[in-house]
């Protein structure tokens, strides 16, 4: 749905969302996709003996329905994509891949194919090669899931639990270690997530917030520290970033509205990737939080956040830190990936320094997993040397195009 027809949500932060269809959608995916599950290995298996036939029925019923104005097919990005498929794109071309996108009714739907060598794979978002089955991929998406299965493993991650009503909340709470973090059971981008909850109170205000996205509702001891996504391709991790909230580095004069004058005019933060660091009340109750106030002068090198998202169009940023991960997290990550056994995998991991081990660092942890990473935020780092994302994909998924 485009979000023209949707309402402006402080909660949603830049990127808005139907919340009746949110709600929808996660009932859904709750109580009909476990009937699917038993019948998914079974498809896959019947999909591999028939893939060639499939791919190629496919492809004629695609070019068949163009034919019909019933869809497009795109063989350029435009301003509808993604800055995902863009960079895939991008890389694509440089190699003598073929990569066209379809739309029906000319909607964008983030769905592709790409040719190569005789070999042809139908994709949504980022390509995998067809007719092999990723278990994970029924999973890893789903926050509560990814949590439990976690803790069995021995990966770190944040104690707590999902609740449907507020007397479930309240006994979870009593039982966390504060400050705790809310949000909804399905859901991205930070979208009604509420941190730093240390009573009943605050905890109701996030839970009715919760509601508004999902029935179910995420409630989790607040992990210390930064989000760093690891971006894994084969197993393997290829770049990790720093995800930080719109924030600014003390020089030991200038006071926090001085630098925040000063970051706003950074060339990067024009547009249209990272958008200026806004001057409003949450910013203020961020400062109210760490008992700083738009005076407070921070030491040198000294890093203030400024609020809680860590969304672009609130003014996060993005910084590229793949040469300081500790040996320790960098198996860690690699061991998440072997578990996970899928070719693409985004882990989103709260810790207070990469350079420290996760073994000597309390209250950090894994808080989801992704099977469609943003790849592009490796891409546009506002700080550090960029990385190639796109070129790992397509030399997992075809090799000879090196």
């Amino acid at each position: 749905m485009s979000t023209t027809f949707i309402k402006e949500c402080a909660d949603c932060g830049s990127a808005p969302v139907n919340h009746w269809s949110e709600r929808t959608q996660a009932r859904i995916l709750y109580y009909f996709l476990p009937l699917f599950k038993p019948f998914r290995k079974l498809a896959f298996g019947l999909s591999k003996v028939f893939l060639p036939l499939n791919g190629v029925i496919l492809y004629y019923f695609i070019l068949l329905l163009a034919r019909l104005k019933i869809l497009e097919i795109k063989d350029e990005a435009d301003e509808k994509n993604n800055w995902r498929s863009r960079v895939l794109w991008e890389e694509a071309k440089k190699r003598g891949i073929i990569m066209k996108e379809v739309r029906p009714f000319g909607t964008y739907i983030d769905n592709y194919w790409c040719e190569f060598n005789s070999k042809r794979y139908f994709f949504e978002g980022l390509p995998r090669p067809s007719g092999q089955h990723y278990e994970s991929l029924d999973w890893m998406d789903d926050k509560t899931e990814i949590n439990q299965r976690f803790l069995k493993q021995g990966f770190p991650v944040a104690h707590g639990g999902v609740v449907k009503t507020f007397r479930q909340a309240k006994k979870v709470f009593a039982t966390l270690v504060k400050p705790v973090i809310i949000k909804p059971n399905e859901g991205s981008r930070s979208r009604h997530t509420t941190i730093h909850i240390n009573n009943e109170t605050e905890l109701l205000i996030a839970f009715k917030k919760a509601k508004q996205l999902c029935p179910w509702v995420a409630i989790q001891e607040e992990l210390v520290g930064s989000v760093y996504r690891s971006t894994l391709i084969n197993k393997k991790l290829v770049a990790v970033l720093r995800r930080d909230p719109a924030c600014v580095v003390g020089d030991g004069q200038s006071n926090i509205k001085e630098l925040i004058i000063k970051e706003n005019n950074n060339p990067l933060r024009q547009g249209p990737l990272f958008h200026t660091i806004p001057n409003d009340k949450t910013v203020e109750q961020e400062l109210n939080y760490q008992n700083l106030s738009w005076e407070s002068v921070p030491k040198e090198g000294e890093r203030i956040a400024l609020g809680t998202k860590t969304s672009r169009g609130v003014g996060g940023g993005i910084a590229d830190v793949t040469a300081e991960v500790n040996p320790d997290n960098n198996k860690l990550f690699n061991e998440i990936g072997t578990y996970l056994n899928d070719p693409i995998v985004g882990i989103d991991f709260i810790i207070s320094d990469i350079k420290k081990s996760w073994c000597e660092t309390p209250r950090c942890g894994v808080i989801e997993c992704n099977s469609l990473p943003f790849i592009d935020l490796h891409h546009f780092p506002l700080e550090g040397r960029p990385i190639n994302v796109a070129e790992k994909v397509w030399d997992f998924v075809f090799p000879i195009s090196k």
